[in-house]
């Protein structure tokens, strides 16, 4: 979604050349029924737009759309992007940008999601206390409740649990779950993070079960789940 038509235009006429199908809406107000006759693998969403703000779209659409947001506006402090991410984005991208950058950070985020897709051990379901957790499914279960989360949120839970007790750098979550080295500025796991720990009953401020341990990365610990193994 982009307000800037020839922008848009030039974008689109890109990413066709290389193998995506591109849908364009230019208006804000009237995107959730564009997305919901597209049904779209990915969304690129632009912060500034008429009618409805794309952080409010961001939110709205993440109620219903479990697939890879990418934000780019020509905002680029600190805040705005952790807002963005906050607001249920994976990727954030300052304008203007190179459309090859552009093609790279899509194709980046469909592969996670064709990889994920197919999980390469469908049957390897993780036990924890009170914490059930079934790649096969992709269903989260605590306490004996379901716990709704995105593909990406679910990826990081998942990743996290397999190395339950040991402590996982961003350069680790990035090599794994996107493939390429930590920039040292992305902040797209940190807000993944502290939405997982709301949706797990983790406190936000002293979290027990998804620990961040200083300087080193993020720990979950396997024994502060309740429950019975």
């Amino acid at each position: 979604m982009e307000d800037d038509r020839r922008l848009a235009d030039l974008t689109a006429e890109y990413f066709e050349q290389n193998g995506l199908s591109v849908a364009i809406e230019s208006r804000g107000d009237q995107a959730l029924s564009h997305f919901a006759r597209v049904k779209p693998r990915v969304v690129l969403l632009d912060l500034m737009l008429p009618g409805t703000d794309g952080l409010t779209i961001c939110r709205e659409l993440r109620e219903t759309f479990d697939g890879p947001i990418l934000i780019f506006t020509a905002r680029d402090s600190d805040i705005d992007q952790i807002i963005g991410l906050e607001a249920g984005a994976d990727d954030y991208v300052t304008k203007p940008v190179d459309p090859m950058v552009l093609l790279a950070r899509t194709r980046a985020l469909l592969r996670r999601v064709k990889s994920f897709d197919k999980p390469a051990h469908p049957g390897g379901d993780i036990s924890l206390g009170g914490l059930r957790i079934s790649p096969s499914s992709q269903q989260v279960m605590l306490d004996g409740t379901h716990v709704p989360l995105t593909t990406h949120e679910f990826e990081l839970l998942l990743l996290l649990a397999r190395h339950a007790g040991t402590v996982l750098s961003r350069d680790d979550i990035f090599h794994n779950l996107r493939g390429i080295d930590y920039d040292g500025l992305d902040r797209s796991i940190d807000g993944r993070i502290s939405k997982l720990r709301r949706k797990l009953e983790d406190s936000a401020t002293e979290p027990a079960r998804i620990k961040t341990v200083w300087g080193k990365g993020y720990l979950l610990v396997p024994d502060a789940w309740g429950g019975s193994e």
